[in-house]
């Protein structure tokens, strides 16, 4: 898989989890200024004072909406900031060497080149961490 797919997947979920949260959120308030209205509406007794619980209901549930879309907008901006800032497009010379010769950048070279033939670096890395190649005994 390609850094640049998996970040990209990682930020959708991580955007998906927010805005199921804001979405959790927007629900909690909305129900409680349901029943705030229902029992403002129970304790009133002239017509006037139910139309102002219904009113600020309705404020209250479109503030809340309102609000909901915001951070829906602030999880998408986030996840398109974060995507962009993990592409790093490939240099020509490096594309050059992975296509010309087959090789890789090898991370943290120290040699002139800093390319390994493709495949070598986990040999490398496995007897240099083992201790043994393959890491068996003998």
């Amino acid at each position: 898989m390609q850094g640049g797919k998996s970040s990209s997947a990682v930020g959708a979920a991580k955007e998906a989890a927010a805005n199921v949260g804001a979405s959790a959120w927007a629900g909690k308030e909305k129900t409680k200024a349901v029943v705030q209205e229902k029992v403002e509406k129970a304790k009133a007794h002239d017509p006037a004072a139910k139309a102002t619980a219904e009113a600020r209901k309705q404020d209250r549930i479109l503030q809340v909406e309102a609000a909901k879309q915001d951070a829906m907008r602030q999880n998408a901006a986030a996840k398109e900031h974060a995507t962009a800032a993990t592409y790093h497009p490939t240099t020509e010379t490096e594309a050059r060497a992975v296509e010309v010769e087959g090789a890789r950048p090898r991370a943290g070279s120290s040699s002139d080149d800093g390319y390994l033939p493709a495949g070598a670096g986990h040999a490398v890395g496995t007897l240099h961490a083992r201790g043994t190649a393959g890491g068996r005994s003998a």
